[in-house]
């Protein structure tokens, strides 16, 4: 009997769980059983899917565009019995998502609760980092990316446009006075990040033009939680997401200085994703959940016309 399918879902376990152990105790196998179908597969295909060590399993180029393709057609058959039993389905199993500290603290945690109202058996296991997650390797099922796209397989859904502010505490302000044009930045503190994409440099319009400033300062972060208290406690200048601030901004923590001169650049936030239409049931309502919402909250009307109180107030 053909049981393709099933091969293609213990090889999916393989992948995600990172060991035959694992994904031999996920299917109630022993680890020489799930050894051998994966070498079975292997052997039909002609192709290595996985490379086996000692010390850890890694997967192929070949295991990878396998792992990809049996994933979606997993999914449609899930879609098409869904469909077909004419009920709905109670979406089970788990949701690795990926976010940038400040956007998944500020905008992704917040709308959790609502979501579990509705699918209170999927568990969302978020990572908050601003370091650049690797979505195959760490497994990670969503990312929300701000700044320009790389080329890719991915799946992209756009959520908006976010303007980066300069801003600055108003005792910082006091002491070191408020820098009128662009280039007064080169005498102030500016504070900025460690991570290894991040440069010296702060991309401002200029005569209609985006223009890299280098900047100086006291401070080099690995997220931008850090530099906003900093920049809250008067070490210096920030330049930080409208989204990030917004709250600092309405309650006086935080100016934005700079603001008459068009000194504002916007990056583009996506929700990235794998499969593109064939996705997991679970994945897809996600998605379909959250977005809307994200492209309302990132939409420029959005601090002139929302009741900020659902969001939480910055640590």
């Amino acid at each position: 009997m053909d049981n393709r399918f099933g091969e293609m879902k213990i090889f999916l376990r393989v992948v995600e769980s990172g060991s035959f152990s694992e994904a031999a105790r996920l299917s109630m196998m022993t680890p020489s059983t799930v050894s051998k179908l994966i070498g079975r597969v292997e052997s039909r295909l002609g192709v290595q899917l996985v490379e086996r060590s000692t010390r850890k399993l890694s997967i192929t180029p070949e295991g990878l565009a396998y792992y990809e393709r049996a994933q979606a057609l997993i999914a449609e058959l899930d879609d098409i019995e869904g469909f077909l039993s004419r009920k709905t389905v109670q979406l089970t199993g788990t949701i690795r998502i990926n976010a940038s500290v400040a956007f998944g603290a500020l905008m992704v945690e917040p709308l959790l609760p609502e979501f579990w109202a509705t699918y209170p058996d999927i568990v969302v296991d978020l990572s908050l980092s601003d370091e650049m997650a690797d979505l195959y390797l760490d497994r990670t099922d969503i990312a929300f990316r701000v700044g320009k796209l790389q080329d890719s397989s991915l799946t992209a859904r756009h959520l908006g446009n976010v303007p980066r502010l300069i801003v600055g505490a108003p005792d910082y302000l006091e002491r070191f006075g408020r820098p009128e044009s662009v280039s007064d930045l080169e005498r102030h503190r500016c504070l900025g990040f460690n991570f290894r994409r991040a440069a010296p440099v702060w991309p401002l319009q200029d005569r209609g033009r985006i223009v890299d400033r280098i900047v100086r300062g006291p401070l080099l972060a690995n997220n931008g939680e850090t530099v906003r208290r900093a920049a809250i406690r008067g070490a210096g200048l920030a330049r930080l997401a409208e989204y990030h601030v917004r709250k600092d901004l309405m309650a006086g923590r935080l100016v934005e200085v700079l603001a008459d001169k068009g000194t504002r650049d916007e990056e583009e936030i996506h929700a990235l994703y794998q499969g593109g239409k064939r996705v997991p049931q679970r994945i897809r309502a996600f998605l379909d959940f959250v977005v809307p919402r994200l492209q309302a909250s990132l939409s420029p009307d959005f601090s002139s016309g929302l009741d900020l109180s659902r969001y939480p107030e910055p640590c």
